[in-house]
């Protein structure tokens, strides 16, 4: 049987115990019927993995005894993707929980010419992302960016290689034959696609203009499928 794992952001370097948060302790306590000497895991999310015991198990201050703490690198692969926010916010969080899953550096909500959103809730999303990575086992948290205009985001963020995908009919390359570097920024465009203003704008930052296949995917699908084909294991 697996060993409950739970997310913990103030969780400092050395502690020899510590009070679970009340969220974590009613989990524990009431959902799981857990008490005094079971094991649990614990991640502040940057990269350190806690094993631990519970001492007193309380559904508000359950008090753990830190027993050993993993230092885990942060993958050498920084992907950053900057995707569009979407009218269907169901749909926007799917994906955010999935690029979690595989390992996403940074996503960054993208205000663009076509975009049209409801208003995208911050505190919600965090949770989707801690949610996504307590679930498939991971100690780094993405980093969330609040929304920001396209223009933005093309002025402050930098890296060795930068892919657009955009249904144009201009010149583009197949995703799989892109040789992919450690660094890299990808951006995906709103439902109805990035303007030609907006394509042209990146490609005269020198992005690379490149195509996900003979279909027309929806925002959430491009930006889950390019994830697939770039992301290194």
């Amino acid at each position: 049987m697996s060993v409950p794992y739970f997310y913990e952001a103030l969780l400092t370097n050395n502690p020899t115990t510590y009070i679970l948060s009340e969220e974590t302790s009613k989990h524990c306590v009431q959902v799981l019927r857990m008490k005094a000497g079971d094991r649990i895991d614990l991640t502040n999310g940057i990269g350190q993995l806690f094993e631990a015991t519970i001492q007193v198990a309380d559904k508000k201050n359950t008090t753990v005894q830190i027993e050993s703490i993993k230092t885990i690198d942060r993958a050498s692969q920084k992907i950053t993707l900057g995707i569009s926010l979407l009218k269907n916010v169901t749909r926007l969080e799917w994906l955010f929980e999935k690029a979690t899953e595989m390992g996403i550096h940074t996503l960054v909500p993208l205000i663009c010419d076509h975009t049209i959103h409801e208003r995208f809730k911050t505190e919600r999303m965090q949770h989707i992302l801690q949610s996504a990575m307590i679930q498939s086992q991971q100690v780094w948290l993405p980093n969330l960016s609040e929304p920001v205009s396209y223009e933005t985001f093309l002025q402050n963020y930098e890296a060795p290689q930068k892919l657009i995908a955009h249904c144009e009919p201009q010149e583009k390359i197949n995703i799989k034959n892109i040789k992919i570097e450690d660094d890299c920024l990808l951006l995906i465009g709103p439902e109805g696609d990035f303007s030609p203003k907006e394509i042209e704008l990146a490609l005269s930052k020198n992005y690379q203009a490149i195509h996900l296949g003979p279909t027309r995917l929806r925002t959430e699908t491009a930006g889950l499928f390019a994830l697939s084909v770039l992301k290194k294991f």
